[in-house]
């Protein structure tokens, strides 16, 4: 595995629910050697064996948390128990918010568990973001691959 999994979480049929795979698919051609990039729906069983072994893991996804459209939002859920507020609504009665907890409580999380979230608009049925969302997504690249950066300069990080 490699030594950082980017996952971005969506449904690509869900308007602005895709952002976490847009972003997961820029990083494609952009992402330096050791990271893997993946995709992943959202449901909270898949995303816990998604990220089982890995040691540094950064999910991307949609979020309704109220504040601005498109505005991106950072969570160490390593250091701190991720809020409910902006991943209520997931499409899965067991989602993001309730993998990391779970896996929080049964000591499964990876070492490193950084999270990004888009506020978006529309969540229904159709292909296309919001123009604030689809604005944001290259903000969000740039960030997660500072993030990357920032990880892998961090002491004790394999090289």
């Amino acid at each position: 595995m490699a030594r950082i999994l980017v996952i971005g979480i969506g449904n690509e049929y869900a308007r602005d629910d895709a952002a976490g795979l847009r972003v997961a698919r820029a990083l494609q051609a952009q992402a330096p050697g050791g990271v893997e990039i993946r995709e992943q729906s959202g449901e909270g069983a898949a995303l816990m064996e998604s990220w089982k072994g890995a040691g540094t893991v950064v999910i991307v996804d949609a979020a309704r948390s109220g504040g601005a459209i498109g505005s991106l939002h950072r969570f160490d859920a390593s250091q701190e128990p991720l809020p409910a507020q902006p991943f209520r609504g997931s499409t899965h009665a067991f989602g993001l918010h309730e993998a990391v907890e779970v896996a929080r409580s049964l000591s499964r999380l990876p070492r490193r568990l950084i999270i990004y979230a888009i506020d978006g608009r529309d969540f229904s049925a159709g292909i296309g973001l919001s123009p604030e969302v689809e604005r944001a997504i290259p903000a969000a690249v740039a960030a997660v691959i500072g993030e990357i950066g920032e990880l892998r300069d961090e002491p004790g990080y394999p090289s």
